[in-house]
């Protein structure tokens, strides 16, 4: 079941960058990591694109809401999970509108999503407010040691350790780290910045 709220001018451009290159369809290696010990529950997918993390988390039976912009990637995930015989739902809108359900969901992503300083942290409070108690938030993008080789030209879109060290209140941070990878084009050197933490649960006879 998809649903659509509009594109934005980033759906378009998304749209003609899907419908012409070629895109992997293998997960984030730490996604994988991270996730493989989890409890599958509910989980949203932001900027899932062609859905390479929606398609994993489905399959290991999360119930995945994906969203993007981009109507091209949206077929093309909606397309390969038919058939795989994967049931999950998508939503099409632009992540600088898009309003989750607030503490809903067991496991929010945000996976190589660079958006300018004001956009990113709008996108981040979204995101850590849809996570509900004791769920986990994922974000993963492009270290700023690869400016000018990966991700965006601009500095200030791309990620380091101090944009998370003290960014999320209420989440205890599990993993927080610098990561040399392979990119997924040609497998040549790349550096990722990894965040990953858990909600806190409220504590015992606090009221909601």
């Amino acid at each position: 079941m998809s649903e659509n709220k509009g594109k934005g001018h980033l759906g378009a451009m998304w749209d003609e960058r899907y419908a012409t290159q070629g895109w992997s369809q293998l997960p984030d290696e730490a996604l994988v990591e991270m996730a493989k010990g989890l409890n599958p529950g509910w989980a949203l997918d932001l900027g899932c694109g062609t859905g390479r993390n929606s398609l994993w988390l489905a399959k290991q039976g999360w119930e995945v809401t994906g969203v993007d912009a981009s109507q091209v990637g949206l077929k093309i995930l909606t397309e390969q999970a038919a058939s795989d015989g994967l049931h999950l739902m998508t939503e099409q809108v632009d992540l600088l509108a898009f309003q989750p359900t607030p503490e809903f969901y067991d496991l929010v992503l945000i996976a190589n999503i660079h958006l300018a300083p004001k956009e990113r942290e709008s996108l981040f409070d979204r995101a850590a407010t849809a996570v509900r108690p004791g769920g986990h938030l994922y974000i993963v993008g492009h270290h700023v040691d690869v400016l000018g080789k990966f991700g965006p030209p601009s500095r200030d879109h791309l990620y380091e350790e101090s944009l998370f060290r003290d960014r999320f209140a209420g989440f205890s941070i599990q993993t927080l780290e610098r990561r040399e990878t392979l990119s997924d084009i040609n497998e040549t050197a790349d550096v990722s910045m990894l965040f990953w933490a858990q909600k806190d649960q409220p504590a015992a006879g606090a009221t909601l």
